[in-house]
């Protein structure tokens, strides 16, 4: 990518879009199956035309090998359990515990990332990494409850953490060699058949919903997937999953905010603190990766 700006904006822009999901999966009156299958449906129907009509994509789309294809039905699988988990600790935990959990994803991904793709981290930018997950614990900390149902939501949220870790590794590695268009229909489009096998295998009704939660559905499908989860799919073909998971930890932010708004949930001077916390974390692992990649290129000069 030739600007970091755009890069910087499209996270800033990903991370405010994906802070949507809990708001609208808790608005939607649905089962945790049901929900995240109708997600990747809407998704998918958004984003197949462009697929369709293009020559372009419709090229690579018959050109692509079996790994690719094996590879990008692998991540539709990853993506489908990992909203299915989270979904699921929804009902067990507060949005909060849940959302911070979740979003533990660079506890995964910086090890995922060093033995993977041998990628190396400065003090700093680890240093950040754990201030940052310090703030998103502030922020959680009061609803936090070790005893009962909300403990298996808190656990289900951990799980998901570490598969959406996995669906970026799988991005990080296919992105380079497949178009956007083409990795998220292939990557959705499995995951809804997915959610939709195991949804009927558990006999749950595709169409006995409320007009509210249909537009949640929808809510969840452009706004937090297309607008959200498809711009980290874009940014993965220059993006480290490292960086992109530390940027998810925002997601905090933005999900306090939106609860302050739309359902009326208070912002206390704890949650204030940790925001501002995770914000100083971000900063720091950032701004040393940044570095890192300036002295890298002063290398390859030399």
């Amino acid at each position: 990518m030739k600007s970091p700006l755009i890069s910087y904006i499209a996270l800033f822009l990903g991370v405010f879009a994906l802070s949507t999901s809990a708001i609208f999966v808790k608005l939607a009156d649905a089962p945790a199956t049901i929900t995240a299958f109708y997600r990747m449906f809407f998704a998918t129907m958004m984003l197949l035309p462009f697929l369709l009509i293009n020559k372009k994509n419709r090229k690579e789309l018959f050109s692509i090998s079996k790994k690719q294809w094996g590879i990008g039905l692998l991540s539709g699988v990853f993506l489908a359990i990992h909203y299915l988990l989270w979904f699921e600790s929804l009902n067990y935990t507060s949005v909060a515990s849940s959302t911070v959990i979740v979003t533990l994803q660079p506890l995964f991904s910086i090890i995922g990332g060093y033995y993977l793709f041998k990628e190396r981290f400065r003090k700093g930018a680890v240093i950040g990494c754990l201030v940052a997950i310090l703030g998103s614990i502030i922020i959680g900390w009061q609803d936090f409850q070790i005893s009962g149902q909300a403990l298996f939501g808190d656990i289900l949220a951990f799980i998901a953490a570490g598969v959406i870790t996995g669906y970026f590794f799988i991005g990080q590695l296919i992105r380079k060699e497949m178009s956007l268009v083409l990795y998220s229909v292939i990557g959705y489009g499995s995951s809804t058949i997915f959610l939709g096998i195991l949804a009927f295998s558990q006999q749950l009704p595709f169409f006995d919903y409320s007009v509210d939660t249909w537009w949640s559905f929808i809510g969840l499908a452009f706004v937090a997937t297309i607008l959200g989860q498809t711009i980290f799919n874009w940014l993965l073909k220059w993006i480290s999953t490292s960086v992109i998971s530390m940027s998810i930890l925002g997601e905090t932010i933005g999900t306090c905010i939106l609860a302050y708004f739309i359902l009326d949930e208070v912002i206390s001077l704890q949650q204030g603190m940790g925001i501002a916390i995770i914000l100083i974390g971000l900063a720091l692992f950032l701004l040393q990766q940044k570095n890192n990649k300036k002295r890298d290129l002063l290398t390859l000069e030399e």
